[in-house]
């Protein structure tokens, strides 16, 4: 079985998380610039085997789309080109930044540390991937 990738996809970061190979634990994996998001997803999957992309969906408090959605669509389209052989979910995405910004604010974090949108885009990417892996256990 291979890993769930997170990706919380943002106009000039994505926020990365993945699972371990038996998809028990999510942990944060990096933030890269939103240039080399392909490239770094190259070289991670020569490395690792990845069966899911999971991206986050931007929606509004209605539940409809948001203006985001203009950017992470053609994000969605190149990710399923790019890599045909990985299976692309898509997972709500509301309220992710708030979520990662109290788990810093809680985990005791310096203000400085708090302020660093990096570690909160993979915090993002993290609780994306907890949502998920626990909304495909519960289908189960």
């Amino acid at each position: 079985m291979g890993r769930i990738l997170a990706i919380d996809y943002g106009q000039k970061r994505v926020g990365l998380a993945v699972t371990d190979e038996l998809r028990i634990i999510a942990t944060g994996l990096e933030t890269v610039h939103v240039k080399d998001v392909f490239s770094y997803l190259m070289q991670y999957l020569k490395k690792e085997n990845v069966d899911v992309f999971v991206v986050g969906e931007p929606r509004q408090l209605n539940n409809k789309a948001s203006d985001a959605q203009r950017f992470t669509e053609p994000f969605v389209r190149k990710l399923k080109k790019q890599f045909p052989q990985v299976l692309v979910d898509r997972v709500d995405e509301r309220f992710t930044s708030v979520m990662a910004q109290q788990t810093i604010l809680e985990a005791g974090l310096k203000k400085k540390d708090r302020q660093n949108k990096a570690l909160v885009d993979t915090v993002s990417a993290t609780i994306m991937l907890q949502s998920y892996m626990q909304m495909i256990k519960t289908k189960v």
